[in-house]
């Protein structure tokens, strides 16, 4: 399998706890948060990683330099931002794929059976699939719609209550993006996803394992403590 995974992003919310590093290497324990998330796709079948990077690439670039652990890694550079729909595009223009293909925001972890997601993707012959993870509370990151195991729709962040999230890990395909015209730098979820959701019907993956997204400070500090024990527990 390959990945993408988008590590371009400012992370103004994490800046107050997080300085002079790009939010992906953001340090638990001795190693920055990409670097765990890297290695645990090493361990579930991701062969090739491409990093979409832009803001402070420098940091990224030099720490895992070509190949990190047997990974073979690239890089996707943002000459200017490109917002996560761009980027994704960037990324396969260049990677240039023949098989669908992971997506992974780099300040999320999900503890999932990325293999069995990809194997239910090629299976149900999707155009994309999407994990979704059940929580407490959608406030934060809005509710994700689902039917018949098809997401019919996303809901805007700010409604409380329990439901499903983008967990934001995604199987796209390798020419998903040939049939839209889209702009140079758009946002993958409010410019694609909220818009063409009805055309696209997306399947959704849904997962009740560990969850995290590291984007603000309270979560930052959770991962800290709860990370290194989840990664190597498998």
């Amino acid at each position: 399998m390959q990945a993408i995974i988008l590590v371009g992003g400012f992370g103004t919310r994490l800046q107050s706890v997080v300085k002079d590093l790009p939010k992906p290497m953001a340090p638990i324990g001795d190693k920055p948060f990409l670097a765990l998330l890297i290695e645990s796709f090493r361990r579930r079948g991701v062969k090739e990683i491409m990093l979409s990077v832009h803001h402070m690439r420098e940091a990224i670039q030099e720490y895992f330099g070509n190949n990190y652990n047997g990974m073979k890694i690239s890089y996707a550079i943002e000459e200017t931002p490109l917002g996560t729909g761009g980027a994704i595009v960037n990324s396969m223009n260049i990677l240039q794929p023949k098989n669908p293909v992971l997506v992974v925001n780099g300040d999320t972890f999900l503890k999932i059976d990325l293999s069995r997601m990809y194997q239910i993707h090629k299976d149900k012959k999707a155009g994309i699939s999407i994990a979704l993870r059940q929580v407490e509370s959608c406030k934060r990151f809005g509710e994700v719609v689902v039917e018949d195991g098809i997401i019919k729709d996303f809901a805007y962040a700010g409604n409380d209550g329990a439901g499903y999230i983008n967990a934001g890990i995604y199987v796209i395909n390798a020419n998903f993006f040939k049939d839209y015209k889209l702009n140079k730098s758009f946002s993958f979820e409010r410019d694609f996803l909220y818009q063409y959701t009805p055309k696209i019907k997306p399947l959704a993956y849904i997962s009740e394992d560990y969850f995290i997204d590291i984007g603000i400070p309270e979560d930052y500090e959770r991962a800290c403590n709860e990370l290194p024990n989840i990664i190597n527990a498998y």
